[in-house]
């Protein structure tokens, strides 16, 4: 599999009243062609406004890219022009958002909105549009879906709504898609429809994936490389299984330490992350997650900003930003211990 993407230390600051927020601080990785990227962390963490500035939608002011490349298919989506970023949108890189409410347009119908994209990009006509229109209801699970091209949004529920966008997102055969939480308006159920569908047409069309979300469970089932995000910076990457099974930065241990399990009893007590995430209007220094990482952190956590960098004794393709070694102050502790005994 060749290379689709490269993003190269792209920083995204925002300017406002309030001071400046430091937003995407360096975000550097690689997307190969058919491979599905889950890229989790919290709230302010930079994901979806890294994926926006990629696409072109960031807003100009306040937003500004201050520096990086973004390289799909060899040429840097941050030079093109408006009307060339335009021609990309949706014929070679399509994105799903969160509430398909206020992606849709509320007053055209849903047959509009589909056939629109398919005009500008595959230049089809009123009849080849509508007909391809009806094929992609059909393939996302919308019965009648020929009479439903004349119906409106808001006739639509969640679940179907969230379709749309998929068959919309999908109408031009993209080589990426760029899913942001695109679940998580919905209720488990119908989650869980919408990824097994997503999963299905991936397949299917060969597409490359990047799945945005707060649900590690839910990268644990879609996606080939997860990559965990704070403050803006990537601080770990890998094959989601080498990650999952041996994390090595102290954040993703508090995420995955996080997730709410059974014990034999049928019951167990949900382990929080202690602490506040930073203010992103201080400019980050040294590592971010160090004041809420008491047991890991070092000196040099509070002054220098780890580069990200292969773990030791792992799968070359596992990186890790950290001034410390999990593995090592694990057996440490646990040296301490057996002396204590």
């Amino acid at each position: 599999m060749g290379v689709l993407l490269e993003v190269k230390d792209l920083v995204v600051r925002f300017y406002t009243q309030e001071g400046i927020v430091y937003a995407v601080n360096g975000v550097t990785y690689t997307l190969n062609e058919s491979e599905t990227l889950g890229i989790v962390g919290e709230s302010g963490s930079g994901k979806s406004v890294h994926a926006l500035a990629m696409m072109g939608l960031v807003p100009q002011p306040p937003g500004k890219i201050e520096t990086g490349e973004v390289v799909f298919q060899g040429r840097d989506l941050l030079k093109l022009s408006r009307e060339e970023m335009r021609l990309v949108r949706g014929a070679e890189i399509a994105m799903i958002f969160q509430d398909p409410m206020t992606s849709l347009n509320p007053v055209l119908t849903i047959g509009t909105q589909i056939t629109e994209a398919l005009k500008l990009h595959l230049g089809m006509n009123n009849s080849q549009a509508e007909n391809r229109a009806a094929e992609l209801l059909d393939m996302v699970g919308i019965p009648d879906a020929r009479k439903r091209l004349k119906a409106y949004p808001h006739q639509f529920s969640g679940g179907m709504r969230q379709r749309v966008m998929i068959a919309i997102g999908l109408s031009c055969n993209p080589k990426l898609l760029i899913a942001d939480e695109p679940t998580t308006a919905l209720d488990v159920t119908i989650q869980a429809q919408i990824i097994e569908l997503v999963k299905q047409l991936k397949n299917e069309l060969g597409m490359a994936m990047i799945w945005i979300t707060h649900d590690l469970g839910v990268v644990a089932g879609i996606a080939d490389t997860v990559q965990v995000m704070y403050a803006g910076r990537v601080v770990e990457r890998g094959p989601v299984k080498d990650v999952f099974a041996d994390p090595r930065n102290a954040y993703t241990i508090g995420l995955l330490n996080s997730l709410p399990r059974l014990n034999e009893r049928g019951g167990g007590k949900l382990t929080q992350i202690e602490g506040q995430p930073p203010d992103m209007r201080i400019e980050p220094k040294g590592d971010s997650f160090a004041p809420r990482n008491p047991i890991y952190r070092t000196e040099r956590c509070l002054t220098d900003i780890p580069p990200l960098l292969p773990v030791k004794d792992g799968h070359p393709d596992h990186l890790v930003a950290a001034w410390y070694d999990v593995r090592e102050k694990r057996d440490q502790k646990q040296t301490e211990t057996e002396a204590a005994v």
